[in-house]
C-alpha cells in the first residue's frame, strides 16, 4: 500500500467503480428476484419471516420500517405468489401470523446460497491482505455515508 495522498480524480474515479459496483448488483439482483417472481420489497419481508419465523404483520411492519398498509399490500402478494400465509394468532384474534409456507423457505434458503455462491465467486481467490483491506475500507466508507446521510457527518471544507 501506498502512503501517497490520492488526488481528487482518484477520489471520482474510485467513487466511479462503487457506483458500477451498486448498479451491476441491483441489475443482478433485480433479475434474479423477478425471475422468483419477487420485488426487492417482498423479498426483505420474506427475509425477515425467514429470519423470525411467524410474525404479526406489526412486528414485520416495525422491522422494515414501513407502514402496516405498506406491509398488507406485500403480505398480499407474497400470499398470491405462496411465499406466505396468513393464520390467526393464536392469543390475539385482532392479530394474524404471517408464516412462510414451503416454498417461502425454499426460496429464502435458496437465496441465502446464492448470496454465498457470489460471495465465494466475488472474494474466493483474493489474497487475505487485499480482502482485508477492501473489507476495512467499506467499513469505513459505509460509516461516513451513514453520517453523511443522517446528517451527522461533519460536511468537508
Amino acid at each position: 500500500m501506498s502512503a501517497t495522498p490520492t488526488s481528487s480524480s482518484d477520489r471520482g474515479g474510485a467513487l466511479d467503480r462503487v457506483l458500477e459496483l451498486t448498479v451491476l448488483l441491483g441489475a443482478d439482483m433485480e433479475r434474479d428476484l423477478a425471475a422468483r417472481g419477487l420485488s426487492t420489497a417482498r423479498t426483505h419481508l420474506l427475509w425477515e419471516a425467514h429470519r423470525r419465523g411467524p410474525s404479526t404483520q406489526r412486528t414485520l411492519s416495525d422491522a422494515l420500517g414501513v407502514s402496516p398498509r405498506a406491509v398488507t399490500g406485500l403480505v398480499d402478494g407474497l400470499v398470491a405468489g405462496g411465499f406466505v400465509t396468513r393464520q390467526p394468532h393464536p392469543t390475539d384474534r385482532r392479530a394474524s401470523l404471517v408464516t412462510l409456507t414451503a416454498h417461502g423457505a425454499q426460496v429464502a434458503t435458496d437465496l441465502v446460497q446464492g448470496r454465498q455462491q457470489l460471495a465465494d465467486l466475488l472474494f474466493a481467490d483474493l489474497p487475505d491482505q487485499v480482502f482485508a483491506g477492501l473489507v476495512d475500507g467499506l467499513d469505513v466508507v459505509l460509516v461516513r455515508l451513514r453520517d453523511a446521510l443522517t446528517g451527522s457527518a461533519e460536511q468537508p471544507r
